[in-house]
């Protein structure tokens, strides 16, 4: 019997999947990494720390699951997107630590360009907000600041890529250095509907084409794995970035269908089918994923709203204030009261996400009296995650001209029952929480999976998506309403505050 093995690099752990034909984990493997924040806005992590932790539970979950390499019929890999390294292709050394997505110190850059008028354009061409979440600013600034670097990236010494790209050239010990269209498509350096870099957008940026990654397919065997890593070499058949790999781990394989993801922050992708939508709402235009997945759509892109912090904010009741002692014991805290007292939080620690697109915005905490207990705070951070989903929710459905009539969500907060709730009242629709929870690990392994024979097509990864639990509005228009009116006047007291 032979199994498919899914690497799913996140933002705060490494992590490894093995999964059965019927697409059920048969066992998982998890190790945190360091994360590094060495001025305010700033967020780094050490690339080699991120491959030591990857390579390590790659190696733990076939001992887990009780299988060699050789039963690995191909290796899917998800990422942490936008996030940028910059390394030595001789010496395989990253020049600098790796600067991660939720990084806001190009924000100033931005503006500059900003104010140049040039965002419409980059919007026409890469589909995205003119916004220093995206790789190509943090690449800039990479080149701009560490000595020599321009230099050695022109003369090709560099390498520059986004997780995916370091993972590949590790596991492949720098034989491959690429890239596929999903992680492409969060650089500001990729043409949306050519799906090639850029080169007006490279000369913005003064970006050296040499330095970047060839752009692979999605699904498609790419390289096969070191055999010094696993004891066997593996084919690598199947790679997205995060998001869009939960996207297709949720069965999302037809226009309208819509997913979220509640991680380190909180993504909405609604599949757009063959063509990109250019937003009116200042959502994101995406590749979702490009390779022989059907005979009828093999490239597909989506719509997409991200919201920095979403688990990152519990993690913050945790580790800043310090109200509880870990993230499991927010659901009963916020649960002993009834509501929060009319508190609001807007996290915006980093900025703020889509719709609204506010670098200067930051963290709010409003409405408090002297009753206001911890317990209010808890339940203002849940509240927190779902209202800014639902603003993305609302922003999706005018941009599409779709009627959402349901979300499917994944990840980790996803297992809140209290949170899915919340969801499902300030949305007015089903929350649907599918049966497997690990669907961005899953993705990837339905694309490595379709490209190796081991699914037979779209309809049989979608005859295995299983729904486990639905979770149905419980308040009125008018609670809805009112209650998304008070939130917007909190965000409206967050906004641009880094100016002031």
């Amino acid at each position: 019997m032979d199994y498919m093995l899914s690497i799913d690099q996140g933002t705060t752990s490494s992590r490894a999947v093995v999964f059965d034909h019927g697409g059920r984990v048969v066992a998982m493997a998890q190790r945190e990494f360091t994360q590094y924040f060495p001025q305010p806005g700033w967020v780094e992590h050490d690339a080699h720390e991120i491959w030591q932790t990857q390579l390590a539970v790659l190696r733990e979950v076939l001992t887990h699951a009780g299988i060699s390499a050789r039963q690995v019929r191909a290796l899917g890999i998800t990422n942490q997107r936008e996030t940028t390294v910059l390394w030595d292709r001789q010496t395989g050394e990253p020049v600098a630590p790796a600067i991660v997505w939720q990084d806001r110190r190009t924000s100033g850059f931005c503006e500059a360009l900003r104010a140049a008028g040039h965002a419409p354009g980059i919007a026409a061409k890469t589909g995205l907000v003119l916004d220093s979440y995206f790789s190509g600013t943090k690449l800039a600034w990479l080149l701009d600041h560490v000595p020599g670097a321009r230099l050695r990236a022109e003369r090709g010494e560099l390498a520059f890529g986004t997780v995916d790209s370091w993972l590949l050239w590790q596991l492949t010990g720098g034989r491959v250095h690429a890239t596929e269209p999903s992680n492409a498509s969060r650089t500001l350096l990729l043409n949306l509907k050519t799906g090639t870099w850029d080169d007006d957008m490279l000369a913005l940026l003064n970006i050296p084409h040499a330095v970047l990654p060839q752009i692979l397919p999605s699904c498609g065997q790419v390289a096969l794995t070191d055999v010094q890593w696993l004891g066997a070499s593996v084919p690598i058949a199947g790679w997205a970035g995060d998001q869009q790999a939960a996207l297709f781990g949720q069965a999302c394989f037809a226009p309208g269908m819509a997913k979220n993801t509640y991680g380190t922050g909180c993504f909405m992708l609604m599949n757009t089918g063959d063509h990109p939508v250019a937003s009116q709402n200042q959502l994101l235009s995406t590749v979702a994923w490009k390779g022989p997945v059907t005979a009828q759509r093999p490239l597909a892109y989506a719509l997409e709203g991200s919201v920095f912090m979403a688990g990152a904010t519990v993690q913050w009741l945790r580790d800043g204030l310090q109200i509880i002692d870990s993230a499991a014991q927010v659901e009963a805290l916020a649960a002993s009261v009834l509501d929060t007292g009319d508190v609001f939080l807007v996290p915006a620690f980093v900025g703020l996400g889509a719709p609204v697109w506010d670098g200067q915005a930051r963290g709010a905490l409003v409405g408090m009296t002297r009753g206001t207990g911890r317990a209010h705070i808890a339940r203002a951070a849940l509240e927190a995650i779902a209202l800014q989903t639902a603003d993305v929710f609302l922003a999706m459905g005018a941009d599409s001209g779709l009627a959402l009539t349901e979300l499917r969500v994944d990840g980790g907060a996803s297992k809140n029952d209290l949170l899915m709730q919340i969801q499902a009242n300030v949305l007015g629709v089903p929350v649907v929480r599918s049966r497997i929870s690990e669907t961005t690990a899953l993705g990837a392994a339905y694309l490595a999976g379709l490209a190796t024979g081991y699914w037979s097509g779209a309809d049989e990864l979608s005859a295995q998506w299983q729904e486990e639990r639905r979770f149905l509005p419980q308040w009125q228009e008018s609670q809805r309403r009112g209650h998304a009116q008070r939130w917007r006047e909190a965000v409206a007291r967050s906004r641009s505050w880094a100016q002031n």
